[in-house]
């Protein structure tokens, strides 16, 4: 679905249209993220089942060893010091009661963690895609559930709106003059928590991890030099953007955790049009994009994809706003 904000207009595509959308000297700004096999499934001494999905890493408090919050079930079963053996070599200690089924856990092994991690864990799809241990679909996922420019680990959920993409596109788009700029964002709970507060702006977003580098931000200059767009794909690069935006509408480069949460009213700085997928009622993404395209004319956009039958999350259709 393609949306203009300027007429109103909303026109029916498929996404091979979509680089005919955009214009010569226009920026894509893709989130290089790379998600983690991050859920974890494995046994207490007793037997029982026990399920540790990684949210976003701590600070360090001390060496040999990785801090993260996570969700641990059963967690009322459950009590600090407890430590759950996964795969062959990575262990996970339960260090403190966050609450809501949050926990701060300690993950080791004898050798690199992230190594560990990745022989031991799962992807982490979302839970309406329902996957056994041992399903024959689980190396599928972790090739679909990936993005084809996934360069940086961190993220325990994937940047949708960049998984519509294929290199062949992307190399067309390159071909065609279009520059293409990365940023990272490590996708973590605070983009898919729910809005459970009447107030949408009373709603705290989790910190999220992010980096954009000089090149990307010198990429991005140029474009704007060049009269063109600033077209980020997914929310998370529009986040990632508007964080090192300036008043001006300048990109500068940073790194850090961001909290950045955009509701309607929220005056953009440095995005010009946003590809995105279509969300769930009472979410922070929902609220950006309502945000961005104004809430009316997102309403109808979206009154007209459930019409249309259009797909919805993560493996679904794709909403072009410019």
């Amino acid at each position: 679905m393609a949306v203009s904000r300027a007429t109103g207009e909303i026109a029916h595509l498929s996404f091979a249209d979509f680089p005919a959308l955009l214009r010569p000297a226009d920026v894509l700004v893709l989130n290089d993220t790379k998600v983690i096999r991050g859920r974890l499934r494995g046994r207490k001494e007793t037997g029982a089942a026990v399920e540790v999905f990684l949210l976003s890493p701590l600070p360090e408090r001390d060496g040999g060893g990785e801090s993260w919050e996570a969700l641990v079930r059963p967690s009322k079963r459950l009590r600090e010091g407890m430590t759950f053996p996964f795969g062959r070599d990575l262990r996970v200690a339960l260090s403190r009661r966050l609450g809501g089924g949050r926990w701060e856990v300690r993950l080791s092994a004898p050798g690199p963690v992230a190594e560990a991690l990745e022989r031991a864990g799962e992807m982490p799809l979302p839970p309406y895609i329902k996957r056994r241990p041992g399903d024959p679909m689980a190396a599928a996922d972790a090739e679909r559930y990936q993005t084809v420019y996934a360069a940086d680990p961190g993220s325990v959920a994937a940047p949708t709106a960049g998984l519509h993409f294929d290199r062949e596109m992307l190399a067309g788009i390159e071909r065609a003059g279009i520059a293409i700029a990365k940023v990272t964002l490590s996708v973590g709970y605070g983009t898919f928590s729910p809005i459970r507060t009447d107030d949408v702006e009373a709603h705290a977003i989790h910190p999220e991890r992010f980096r954009f580098g000089s090149e990307s931000a010198a990429t991005i200059a140029d474009a704007r030099g060049r009269g063109g767009r600033v077209v980020a794909v997914g929310t998370t690069s529009v986040r990632t953007l508007e964080t090192c935006a300036d008043d001006s509408g300048g990109v500068a480069p940073a790194e850090g955790t961001t909290r950045l949460f955009i509701v309607p009213g929220y005056r953009f700085r440095a995005v010009d049009a946003v590809l995105t997928n279509f969300h769930l009622p009472r979410s922070s993404l929902l609220a950006l994009v309502m945000a961005f395209g104004g809430v009316d004319l997102i309403r109808e956009a979206y009154a007209r994809a459930i019409a249309a039958e259009y797909r919805f999350y993560s493996y679904g259709d794709a909403m072009f706003i410019h």
